[in-house]
């Protein structure tokens, strides 16, 4: 490149520089600096120096607490390979894997009066649920919809596997919130991540044991 193409070059950095400062509060320049007002996070936003300890910590935000996240575990049982045993008492769904190995979600679980147990087969599932309320949810709460398509604001979430012929399900929520909690009326939610990850793994047919 010749001199001139050098000099031109040059001008046009320094004109984009100026530019940009001109968008840039003084605040902003003398507070971050001029590097980080170009670069940085937009006002009023702070970027974190911790590293989550593995990838499962992404979802924590999501989340009650993290011991909720899904996870390997030691599991010792004589269920076999492929039952689901929801403990409701500690918030917690395995699916049972074998060697004494289950992987473990996090779930909300029924409030005080709605709590049941028992042992059902999955009987259907589907993928983004719609929701029809039943009737004695309605005389609970006037005002709820007759019928509501299945979709990202739908409270079934974007999976759901349907438990024998009772009106309860595993199935996800737009409130992952309030997993670790005791708040539905007898159905086990799940975070959406989760229950798409469930849902890949135990087919129609499989064993629920609801403790």
């Amino acid at each position: 490149m010749d001199r001139d193409g050098v000099i031109l070059m040059a001008g046009r950095t320094l004109l984009i520089m100026a530019l940009f400062a001109l968008a840039v509060s003084p605040a902003q320049a003398s507070g971050r600096g001029f590097m980080d007002a170009m670069f940085g996070p937009p006002a009023g936003m702070a970027l974190t120096q911790e590293r989550p300890a593995h990838a499962l910590a992404y979802q924590a935000d999501y989340i009650s607490h993290p011991k909720y996240l899904r996870q390997a575990v030691d599991y010792p049982t004589s269920h076999p390979a492929g039952t689901v045993v929801v403990e409701t008492g500690r918030h917690f769904l395995y699916l049972v894997l074998g060697n004494g190995k289950a992987m473990r979600y996090g779930i909300g679980v029924a409030r005080t009066g709605f709590a049941w147990s028992g042992t059902h087969r999955v009987t259907a599932k589907r993928e983004w649920p719609s929701w029809t309320p039943p009737a004695e949810m309605h005389a609970r709460q006037p005002g709820l919809p007759t019928f509501m398509e299945g979709g990202p604001n739908n409270p079934m979430g974007a999976r759901a596997l349907y438990l024998g012929s009772t009106l309860y399900r595993i199935h996800g929520t737009n409130e992952p919130w309030t997993v670790g909690r005791s708040v539905s009326s007898g159905c086990i939610r799940m975070t959406n991540e989760d229950v798409v990850d469930l849902y890949g793994r135990v087919p129609v047919g499989a064993r629920v044991v609801v403790l």
